[in-house]
């Protein structure tokens, strides 16, 4: 197959989330037939890290959904680079005015979803139209698309990856200890999660007063920023959590962090599909997630975690404590689940499936 030009489009500022899965998809795609370009904002990690991955990278304004300029912007480097395809990888500010930018451009353009919220079926069949191709990170995503009246035929499902060899890793728990200056009886729970609504820390906190209340030697981290960091520290205090839940924020060694963990929670009200669980379970830790977008795609109940209802806080708690009260039944589910993540959710898996939509539209 003869070389092909992809531009990218990647708007997060931080090598994390989304913009960690575009690096590890632009790194996988240069042991392919493809010739990348990255077109990201000015200062942007993803920028410094493509270097030497991709052919080009283009730094430049990115203000959102209402900079009309970045129309014309992108549309002149898509002439530029002769592109065969468009990958936006972004929603805000980046899809539908990549979409529009790709259409003058002549050049045939696809467009990844990491979310599962709801939009207008009026909203969704005009957007979408803009796109020859639809890639969602979950089932859950795709069927929220399809239910929306987007074609099946044009939307199709990649999952996201965790780079496994980083994650898989021994706990080190004396580093752990001191670290994070705990007692040597401690037993960690952790949220990995942007401080926002949708990701239920509110709900956690609810549960938590009788988990605390027969296992006090537990600690609750909640690592990511956002936000509501002032209004959950403020919730913390209110509800007297001080001395079990503590706000890390971010931290560039999860990857050594994770594997000294005892449980991780992901407690959200909606999820896309929750790569901080696909990190969880490379690290080989249980999962408790709730059964909401593609959570459940991750967490197999009874096999690498618990699942639990939305917003349910007595089915929390009681999947908080029964991992607590068993430490064989917690290390046999989390050393389920990193063969689960080996097996289904690898970069090379990512990559491919990528490439395959690309193919199809290249045919």
């Amino acid at each position: 197959m003869s070389m092909m030009t992809v531009v990218h489009v990647e708007a997060g500022r931080h090598l994390y989330g989304g913009a960690l899965q575009v690096f590890y998809l632009l790194r996988g795609l240069a042991n392919k037939p493809v010739r990348s370009v990255l077109v990201c904002p000015q200062g942007s990690a993803i920028a410094e890290a493509a270097r030497g991955v991709v052919d080009k990278v283009y730094e430049m304004p990115m203000k959102g959904d209402l900079d009309i300029g970045f129309i014309k912007r992108l549309k002149w480097v898509l002439k530029e680079e002769q592109a065969d395809l468009l990958h936006l990888h972004s929603r805000r500010g980046a899809d539908v005015l990549g979409g529009i930018a790709a259409h003058w451009a002549g050049v045939k353009c696809i467009c990844s979803r990491r979310v599962d919220n709801p939009e207008s079926p009026f909203v969704a069949r005009f957007k979408y139209r803009l796109y020859d191709q639809v890639v969602t990170i979950s089932n859950g995503i795709r069927e929220v698309l399809l239910s929306e009246g987007v074609p099946a035929d044009k939307v199709q499902c990649v999952h996201s990856a965790v780079d496994v060899e980083k994650f898989d890793r021994a706990p080190e728990r004396e580093w752990f200890l001191n670290e994070f200056d705990l007692p040597p009886q401690s037993r960690v729970l952790g949220v990995i999660a942007q401080l926002i609504h949708r990701k239920g820390h509110r709900h956690l906190f609810a549960a938590l007063p009788e988990v605390i209340q027969q296992y006090p030697d537990i600690q609750v981290f909640l690592f990511g920023k956002g936000p509501k960091e002032d209004e959950l520290q403020q919730q913390v205090e209110q509800q007297n959590l001080t001395e079990h839940v503590r706000l890390i924020g971010f931290r560039d060694d999860l990857h050594r962090v994770l594997p000294n963990l005892h449980v991780v929670v992901h407690p959200a009200d909606m999820e896309g599909l929750g790569v901080s669980l696909l990190q969880a379970a490379a690290a080989g830790v249980p999962l408790i997630g709730t059964r909401a977008g593609g959570i459940p795609e991750i967490v197999r109940d009874q096999q690498n975690g618990l699942l639990i209802a939305p917003q349910n806080v007595e089915q929390l708690r009681d999947a908080m404590l029964r991992l607590l009260s068993d430490d064989a039944q917690a290390q046999a589910w989390g050393a389920a689940g990193k063969e689960i993540v080996k097996a289904e959710f690898s970069i090379s898996a990512m990559v491919d499936g990528n490439f395959r939509v690309y193919q199809s539209l290249m045919a």
